[in-house]
């Protein structure tokens, strides 16, 4: 899974009509204007410090564009960097933010100030491990060739004990997913918010309590596909376990908010006063507008699939929206 996106990401821009899927940046400006305005916030109540943004996998850099226009007002101007590795996405980021400094991981990232962090639909496309139930036992989901395509098929090394108590009675075929380069991640961030200062928003698809289920899955002309055929030329993704990034977080000593629905967050930062004020301004829009606002946000849209879950630095204000 991590080969096949490193490959897939580096060769093409998957936003948009033209590629396999749409993220909430780019439905409309609204996401990344309230996402600029919680950090704002944020960093107003906490003295506003000289603090730096960063990004993981900043998309075409729509996000980040949207959200440093709304942060502007507040006098929070921080300089910007961007954790990316896909060169054709680092392009179409220049273009909207010229100044991003860009790194190849979370290591690059300043080490002298607190950071405002945001990882909108990153970690979905970390690689997952995954361990299926056999009628002899727990095993790890490996990835073989038939002579035709490659097929997941069962390991040969028991592992009944990485599977957690409460699932290993699981009938034979069942499926429990772990993300340790998610968690991994988070660890690291979650250490340098508390040493530094600082917060972090993860918004994704996924779960509060680790499950059995089989949730990879690929995208490709902005419908699902065989997660195994064609290797690099589709998005792979995993549902977000958000009880194991909270807990990753609480183990380096940060304070964690939520989860909460997407749309139950939005609206607490004022979603529908805004649709509000753009329909206002722009009249012509207002059924664009209101469909926009009703994907992000309507429960049976992305409102209740996506999550929210803030990691904050020790002393820093309760994040609004929690």
């Amino acid at each position: 899974m991590a080969e096949a996106n490193a490959a897939y990401y580096a060769a093409r821009d998957p936003l948009g009509a033209a590629g396999d899927f749409v993220t909430a940046p780019e439905i409309s400006q609204m996401f990344g204007e309230l996402t600029g305005l919680w950090l704002a916030d944020l960093w107003q109540r906490a003295g506003r410090p000289d603090a730096a943004y960063a990004e993981l996998g900043p998309g075409r850099g729509t996000l980040a564009a949207d959200a440093l226009r709304a942060m502007r007002p507040a006098g929070l101007t921080p300089p910007v960097h961007f954790v990316e590795t896909s060169p054709a996405l680092r392009a179409r980021q220049a273009e909207r933010v010229p100044a991003a400094l860009w790194h190849d991981d979370i290591a690059g990232l300043p080490e002298d100030r607190p950071l405002l962090l945001v990882a909108n639909e990153f970690f979905d496309a970390l690689p997952v491990r995954q361990l299926v139930a056999t009628y002899s036992g727990w095993r790890e989901r490996m990835v073989a060739h038939d002579g035709a395509a490659f097929v997941p098929v069962p390991g040969t090394v028991p592992f009944d004990a990485a599977v957690p108590e409460r699932l290993r009675g699981a009938s034979p075929g069942s499926i429990v997913e772990t993300s340790p380069a998610a968690v991994a991640i988070v660890r690291g961030l979650a250490e340098r918010i508390v040493a530094q200062g600082g917060a972090m928003i993860v918004i994704d698809y996924g779960y509060d309590a680790h499950a059995a289920g089989d949730t990879l899955q690929a995208v490709h002309a902005h419908a699902y596909a065989d997660p195994f055929a064609a290797p690099g030329t589709r998005d792979l993704t995993a549902h977000v376990d958000f009880s194991a990034l909270a807990q990753a977080a609480r183990a380096e000593g940060a304070a964690v908010a939520g989860p909460v629905d997407q749309g139950a967050w939005l609206e607490a930062l004022g979603l529908s006063t805004r649709a509000a004020m753009l329909a206002k301004a722009a009249p012509d829009r207002a059924d664009e507008i209101e469909a926009a606002r009703a994907r992000l946000a309507d429960a049976d849209q992305m409102g209740s699939l996506f999550r929210a879950l803030a990691i904050v630095a020790p002393g820093w204000p309760q994040p609004a929206g929690f």
